[in-house]
């Protein structure tokens, strides 16, 4: 077991080179995750608050939905870099403001007001005190707003999420060549586990942009970098928000499939 100590793995620095290759495909595929889950046609009228922005690719898919009012925030100084080269390439729109600052950050989330939608996609278990996170956001939820947040699922088992945390605290504190080793190790089990399936693992790389928009190689060291690293099963998501949140319906669950994440769909008020 790797001793612990204070980790920074950088998303953005990981973005950067996502953002060099961000086709129209990209932006099209995230607009379509965002409309589908939310059951909406387009933003037209909506407040949006991308929490932990990362590449900045869905705050730009809410900019050409026609949100009315985007904010866009991460602590990560290159994923602000990131947001605000998308937002530069709209000409500067000011409806779109990128921020520097924490979800942990009380002060900060209070200066920040309510929204009609708060989109906190796979960041939140990565802040260092996932709940905590979960909680501060929440409270940024409009009346009949939306809280759309996914989370890494509790996963059990040999190779469960217990496992994969002792893999990443391994990755980060690794040097570059170790790290490197870990990512072809990594795709190499990826490409086996295809084939042993019969699929083809180049047509599934090929087409991992409908994914959201992402990028397969991005993501590879994004999810074995990714620490902090926090997981939740679904139920308790679930308890936690209705605890803490009585007025919140769930709309609508994505479940995980493994070790992926759940994704959820609360309301403000009446579903």
């Amino acid at each position: 077991m790797v001793a612990e100590k204070r980790v920074s793995f950088s998303f953005g620095k990981n973005w950067e080179q996502f953002l060099k290759s961000v086709k129209d495909e990209n932006r099209r595929a995230a607009e379509l995750s965002l409309t589908e889950f939310l059951s909406m046609h387009d933003l037209r009228g909506k407040t949006f608050l991308d929490v932990g922005c990362g590449s900045g690719l869905f705050s730009l898919a809410a900019f050409s939905l026609g949100a009315e009012r985007i904010v866009s925030f991460d602590v990560d100084p290159y994923s602000v870099s990131c947001c605000r080269f998308l937002r530069e390439r709209e000409n500067d729109p000011e409806n779109w403001i990128v921020l520097e600052g924490s979800v942990l950050d009380h002060e900060f989330i209070s200066s920040l007001g309510s929204f009609d939608i708060v989109y906190a996609w796979g960041v939140l278990h990565h802040a260092g005190r996932m709940w905590e996170a979960v909680r501060n956001a929440a409270t940024l939820v409009d009346r009949e707003g939306y809280y759309y947040l996914a989370l890494y699922n509790r996963k059990t088992g040999r190779f469960g999420s217990e496992f994969w945390l002792e893999v990443k605290k391994l990755y980060n504190a690794s040097p570059r060549p170790g790290k490197y080793m870990i990512e072809v190790i990594y795709m190499s089990i990826f490409f086996a586990m295809q084939l042993a399936r019969l699929k083809n693992p180049l047509a599934r790389i090929k087409n991992y942009s409908s994914n959201r928009g992402m990028n397969w190689r991005r993501d590879v060291v994004d999810w074995l970098g990714g620490y902090p690293y926090e997981f939740a099963a679904a139920e308790d998501v679930r308890d936690f928000i209705k605890k803490h949140f009585p007025n919140f319906n769930q709309a609508k669950i994505e479940p995980a499939i493994g070790r992926g994440m759940n994704s959820f769909l609360f309301v403000n008020g009446p579903s």
